[in-house]
């Protein structure tokens, strides 16, 4: 099953109990201190002194008989300082208790809607189309930045591709098959400090700079020292499409670097890998040779299996090349190339990549795609090319977030779209920000995603909306001590999830329903039953957000704001389509439309006799509930249109207008096929490949 679940099957309910402070324990208290005891009669008491007189003494016989003692001075302005702070303190409270309620309510909607970014952040680059090289450096020759050591004059040593077997596979690096959640204190590995990033660097303003960008990086490296670049390459089926236009990338960005001197000879070696479920070295050793990289990457297999270990290939590809590095006073750089943010089981080691690419010191950049806005998967269609049959694979490319922001929801069924998030996947911008590399986003939509859109969000609209780029636990941390960003992720991963095995059968309604009309109306009583108890669990759900909308505003982070009008807006919009769905079914069920079971149609390519095989759910703008529903409606239309006011120029924007479009109303549309071409006999049947 996917992350989403074992992230849901982790999380505690809301109503768990608090935490209570423990109280003091009695036996670590000082003991009393015994009276001291009286004199003999006749004798004059001696004075007692006491724990305070002792230490004036001791300093008084250290400093001599001065009368100006330094330290007691600074002690006495201390606590005349100290005092002096708490006194205001305290002022501020009880003026601010005195307020009415409206001028607080004021004054945290003021703090709040102040523009807010959190520290981890990281700029995304998208690529330019052209993959022309340029004629002159457009950027200054001079670092800002230092890279590595000084270049060293000894010889270089010999790549020792040894350490890798003849069958690919590199150092072992041991799975932990005990991992049931993600993610988790016992399984996430200590890193290096949070604040230990690379050092950010202006957005381009255009995309004629932008390609020029990778090359600069590259620039300022060989400022400093000798350069190993790594290439890694994913191997799935997904990145076909891109791996052509990289090879002609990669010749532009070489081209470009030579136009400097810096780069001749040996100073910049490059090797190629690529890697699925284990790891492969391309070139024997590293090399400056474009043309050996050009047919290293050509001869990149396609992996059936669809699995994708990213981070141990990193951490691999580091040790395969950390000798030959260190040996040559190199500095290590590594370009991930990659459609996808990997499997479940290989996310655990993200954290372990960026240590390993700390300690040697390997900066990381990312050429990958845009990730879905707050979803984990898209779809890509595949057409078989035995039968013709087009196929709708999932992968898993991976929400901007550490975990889904998003309703997992279109309001009937599991999302099937490609929705843009405005960044780049969270593991791959993470990597990159986290050892001072770069996202950079290829520019083209794919033209096998399903349901994808070319759209570019502007850099000035999407500022202040950056996604958390700390590391899980110290995200998950801080979400549970917030109960707005609790709350909307209880809804999102757990009670309206349909990918939840415990929600999915209350949430995930029917979309296709057979051409046979007595089972039809079988199907019919199954969903309308459910769809009353899924519309209790919408209701509640309101509820929930209407009894902490107080809260909204007072959430410092303009995305969890956003998620929070976005959802309940969709929420309200959904619980309209719902008693839509309802009712539509049940007229449809007492005047049932007829058409044809065949027809003539074209069909792969000629006309031919198509079959109808279901009724297809969809959307239109007719509704049969005004009367129920017309309140509710206009509050989701008014809601929605706030959503586009409030956070214009960005996903959820986009997002709150495409709900708009897609109508309230419900209809079915009858759906013909026709036969697949079947495989010749004798000829072996291509298997659908896991992308």
């Amino acid at each position: 099953m996917s992350h989403v679940n074992d992230a849901v099957r982790s999380e505690a309910a809301l109503d768990a109990p608090p935490v209570t402070r423990a109280r003091s324990d009695p036996g670590l208290s000082a003991p009393p201190r015994k009276p001291p005891a009286k004199p003999p009669k006749g004798k004059k008491a001696s004075p007692v002194l006491r724990d305070e007189d002792l230490e004036v003494l001791r300093h008084l016989d250290e400093e001599g008989p001065s009368r100006f003692n330094i330290r007691s001075v600074a002690r006495r302005v201390g606590s005349f300082l100290v005092s002096v702070v708490f006194h205001l303190l305290l002022m501020v409270v009880l003026a601010l208790w005195t307020l009415p309620e409206e001028t607080r309510s004021t004054l945290a909607m003021l703090v709040a809607e102040t523009d807010y970014e959190p520290d981890e952040i990281l700029d995304t680059v998208v690529l330019d189309e052209s993959t022309e090289a340029a004629t002159e450096l457009n950027f200054s020759a001079s670092s800002s930045q230092a890279f590595g050591t000084e270049a060293s004059m000894v010889s270089e040593p010999a790549f020792d591709a040894t350490i890798m077997e003849t069958t690919g596979e590199g150092p072992t690096v041991e799975l932990d098959n005990t991992l049931g959640r993600l993610p988790s204190a016992a399984t996430l590995l200590e890193g290096m400090p949070e604040g230990y990033v690379g050092t950010r660097r202006a957005v381009v303003d255009d995309t004629g700079q932008a390609l020029d960008r990778i090359t600069r990086e590259i620039m300022w490296m060989l400022d400093s020292s000798k350069v190993l670049l790594i290439w890694l390459f994913d191997e799935s089926e997904s990145l076909t499409y891109s791996k052509q236009e990289i090879r002609e990338r990669i010749g532009r960005v070489y081209a470009e670097l030579g136009l400097s001197d810096r780069a001749a000879g040996d100073a910049l070696l490059s090797s190629v890998a690529s890697y699925a479920s284990g790891f492969h070295l391309h070139t024997p050793r590293p090399t400056s040779d474009v043309a050996e990289l050009r047919a290293a990457i050509d001869r990149i297999p396609i992996d059936p299996t669809g699995l994708e270990r990213q981070h141990q290939a990193i951490i691999q590809a580091i040790a395969a090349h950390r000798r030959f590095a260190t040996a040559g006073r190199r500095r290590l750089a590594l370009v991930l190339i990659s459609a996808k943010s990997g499997e479940l089981e290989d996310k655990q080691y993200l954290e372990r990549a960026i240590d390993e690419a700390k300690r040697n010191r390997c900066t990381i950049f990312v050429l990958g795609r845009e990730a879905v806005f707050g979803y984990p998967y898209a779809l890509m269609s595949w057409k078989h090319p035995q039968t013709l049959r087009t196929h709708w694979i999932r992968i898993n490319r991976g929400p901007e977030s550490a975990f889904p922001q998003q309703l997992q929801t279109n309001g009937f069924y599991r999302r099937r779209d490609a929705f843009p998030g405005g960044f780049g996947p969270y593991e791959q911008s993470r990597l990159a920000h986290q050892t001072g590399g770069i996202f950079f986003m290829l520019p083209s939509v794919e033209s096998n995603i399903v349901r994808g859109e070319d759209r570019r969000y502007e850099l000035e609209a999407m500022r202040g909306y950056h996604p958390d780029l700390r590391s899980r636990e110290a995200i998950f941390r801080d979400r549970d001590m917030s109960e707005l960003r609790k709350v909307l992720y209880t809804i999102i991963m757990r009670d309206l999830n349909p990918w939840n095995e415990h929600a999915k059968d209350k949430v995930v309604m029917r979309r296709h329903f057979s051409p046979n009309f007595q089972e039809f109306k079988r199907q019919v009583a199954v969903e309308t039953a459910k769809a009353r108890v899924y519309g209790a669990y919408l209701d509640a759900a309101v509820k929930e957000l209407d009894r902490i909308r107080r809260l909204r505003n007072e959430d410092p982070d303009r995305r969890w704001r956003a998620n929070y009008d976005l959802t309940y807006a969709q929420l309200l919009a959904y619980q309209v389509r719902l008693a839509e769905y309802i009712a539509f079914f049940e007229e449809f069920c007492r005047n049932p439309r007829v058409v044809p079971m065949t027809k003539q149609s074209e069909w792969l390519g000629k006309r031919q006799t198509v079959t109808l095989r279901h009724w297809r759910l969809r959307t239109r703008r007719t509704t049969l509930t005004d009367e129920l529903t017309e309140s509710t409606r206009k509050r989701a239309d008014e809601l929605l249109a706030e959503v586009s006011k409030n956070h214009p120029g960005t996903p959820w924007d986009a997002r709150a207008q495409w709900e708009l479009r897609r109508g309230y109303g419900v209809n079915v549309s009858p759906r013909y096929r026709g036969p697949y071409r079947s495989v010749p006999e004798g000829e072996k049947r291509i298997p659908v490949p896991k992308l």
